[in-house]
């Protein structure tokens, strides 16, 4: 099955075209404008044509879709509905929709979200302390992000380590300008960083992570508008609102190797926060057998793992250096004797996409398949 998978980021746009698991080509705009009109995906189409499905990288599900789903204007109206949980990527992810029906009309289209692998989590983990009223009434709840990404790294990271997955306690670390922790046990996600919005948990680029609720109250009773608030935690928060610069990591680390005191906190703030949620990570594990490291910075910033790794030793996490230093693609960089296995495993949220795009639309024709024999 040939199938075109569309990753719409908050300000990029990715799309691979995959023979099964076989990648054909790709095509990568890291500055995109949102808008439908994309050359190069047109002309990635027209390369490529014809294929069996589309599937679509959704970051926000909601409550109600907990798998893959054909995408139709009902669906399309529910995840249009939910813009305001996730306002950085659902419009994008819409745009993208958008933009490959225009050049694939008749072709199914599928939409796959990050909020699906984490529709295991024990309630525990997914219930918020506030009111009981609140929470039925507007479904709040940890829905946690990124679920893509997790599910393919750490199957991967399983494969890597010849281990099966479901004997395996893993904390995966997905590690870019966005970034969350997901506690995976028994092959299923227990607990995650991020929470009712892609805003929680961890130290971001632009993006603050978790702060006290109550200090952004005070914020709003001395003057800060809400509209200033919202913007500044999305972006002008993070490694970017500390350092003073992109927010970038390779910017932070030149500008502290420049000798900027507010870039060097940035980065140490970013590690502390790191290594605090990972430890809890493993805890809400129930203990820690591998470390799994992948997104941009993850696979490449050789210094945050071994950080990262000094850091967690207590719970026996130690690197070979010069695997560490070698590493390219996916690799195992722990030390031999070392407690817990490390790998780095290249993002390929396509390669997942692709392959709930495959099994839901199989799935979908053995069903229609059997209520023909049926009648």
């Amino acid at each position: 099955m040939r199938v075109l998978v569309v990753n719409a980021g908050s300000s990029s746009l990715k799309a691979s075209v995959l023979d099964d698991d076989r990648q054909v080509d790709a095509v990568a705009l890291e500055r995109w404008d949102g808008g439908a009109d994309v050359a190069e995906l047109a002309d990635l189409a027209a390369r490529c044509s014809p294929f069996d499905a589309v599937g679509h990288r959704v970051v926000h599900g909601g409550p109600d879709h907990t798998g893959p789903a054909v995408l139709d204007e009902a669906l399309e109206a529910e995840l249009r509905a939910l813009t305001d949980l996730a306002p950085l990527h659902q419009p994008r992810a819409l745009s993208g929709i958008d933009a490959a029906r225009r050049l694939l009309p008749d072709v199914p289209a599928v939409a796959c979200f990050d909020t699906a692998f984490h529709r295991t989590l024990p309630p525990a983990a997914a219930t918020y302390a506030l009111p009981a009223a609140w929470n039925e009434r507007w479904g709040l709840r940890r829905y946690g992000f990124h679920g893509l990404s997790h599910a393919y790294a750490t199957a991967r990271a399983a494969e890597i380590v010849q281990q099966p997955l479901a004997d395996l306690r893993v904390v995966s670390c997905h590690l870019g300008a966005g970034a969350s922790l997901c506690a995976v046990r028994g092959g299923v996600s227990v607990d995650t960083t991020m929470g009712f919005t892609p805003l929680a948990g961890l130290v971001m680029a632009t993006r603050s992570g978790s702060v006290d609720p109550g200090m952004l109250l005070w914020l709003l009773d001395h003057g800060v508008s809400r509209d200033e608030l919202a913007e500044a935690l999305e972006h002008g928060a993070g490694m970017a609102g500390l350092s003073g610069t992109s927010g970038d990591l390779r910017d932070v680390r030149a500008a502290a190797a420049g000798g900027s005191a507010a870039a060097a906190l940035a980065y140490d703030v970013f590690v502390h926060r790191l290594c605090r949620e990972a430890a809890a990570m493993a805890a809400a594990a129930g203990g820690l057998d591998l470390l799994v490291l992948t997104g941009g910075i993850g696979e490449h910033d050789t210094a945050v793992r071994r950080d990262v790794a000094d850091r967690l030793a207590f719970l026996g996490v130690t690197l070979s250096t010069a695997a560490n230093e070698s590493a390219s693609g996916d690799a195992d960089i722990g030390s031999p004797s070392a407690g817990v296995r490390t790998v780095v495993v290249t993002a390929r949220e396509d390669l997942q996409i692709a392959r709930e795009v495959r099994a839901l639309l199989a799935s979908s024709r053995r069903e229609g398949h059997d209520q023909v024999s049926d009648a």
